[in-house]
């Protein structure tokens, strides 16, 4: 019977992680929160009293980092890989339970996909988009590098689950003010920018060893210009065009903001690349 570790990466979200602890319930087998920076909130001493192990790790700025270590220190094959501000429903957690008692899936299933509400502030806007959020992966199915926005590359195929993760940060999950006014948003972006000028083997690594780019990157460095225009694009009318066929309503905003995020990256990296010629 395949056993979970449930991973979660945070930055000074105590209160967040008390929450997502009193709501995961009894759906893992080990809890493990590595802590990126120096834990100036105490939030070894919460993980310890729910009976996991706590790492405090080098300040990178993002769980992407944090990944292949994490995994790597993982006591079981099966990551249950969630952020603080988030809560599995009632049926993911009858799903997981489910599934820790059943038998383990086929080599060619490394993991599973669930839909994604996007949140308001106060309430759940949305009941079928966003889907794809990876939520439970075999270790030693999937491949990954410590980039930003990068999701673990499937030595097979995700399967997908009509299950709710609810993500339920202290604002909005979703829209421009996400992308265009939080400094945070800044720099993560020049971090893959300047990522971008290298490998992805000079970033952490897990079971990834080729120094070559997937195509979704690698388009961003041959032409960044381009590919910012095109993901303005082509990724705003696919936004719309998911939200009118899954939820029969439109969010314009929300659709308008990771093309800009992408558009942004595309920008960071052209500049940066122009800097260092």
């Amino acid at each position: 019977m395949p056993a979970i570790s449930l991973v979660v990466c945070l930055y000074r979200q105590r209160d967040l992680m008390e929450r997502l602890l009193q709501g995961a319930g009894d759906c893992y087998d080990e809890l493990l929160v590595s802590h990126d920076g120096p834990d100036m909130d105490d939030v070894k001493s919460l993980v310890e009293a729910h009976g996991g192990r706590f790492f405090e790790r080098p300040r990178v700025g993002m769980w992407e980092g944090h990944g292949p270590s994490d995994w790597g220190d993982a006591r079981h094959e099966w990551i249950l890989r969630l952020d603080a501000d988030e809560i599995p429903s009632a049926e993911m957690k009858a799903w997981l339970k489910e599934f820790r008692q059943a038998a383990e899936p086929p080599p060619e299933v490394s993991g599973y996909t669930c839909i994604w509400p996007m949140w308001d502030g106060r309430r759940e806007v949305t009941k079928k988009i966003f889907t794809g959020r990876i939520f439970l992966f075999g270790r030693q199915r999937v491949r990954f590098f410590g980039m930003g926005d990068q999701v673990p590359i499937p030595d097979g195929h995700y399967e997908s689950r009509e299950l709710i993760l609810h993500h339920q940060p202290r604002r909005k999950s979703y829209g421009l003010t996400n992308v265009v006014l939080r400094q945070q948003a800044y720099r993560w972006r020049a971090v893959y920018a300047r990522s971008l000028l290298g490998k992805p083997t000079d970033l952490a690594c897990w079971r990834w060893t080729s120094e070559a780019w997937p195509e979704h990157w690698e388009e961003i460095r041959r032409r960044p210009l381009r590919t910012a225009l095109a993901r303005l694009a082509l990724g705003t009318y696919r936004g719309l065009r998911d939200q009118w066929r899954q939820e029969r309503r439109l969010f314009p905003l929300a659709a308008l903001a990771n093309p800009v995020h992408q558009a942004l990256i595309c920008l960071k990296y052209w500049q940066l690349r122009g800097r260092a010629k």
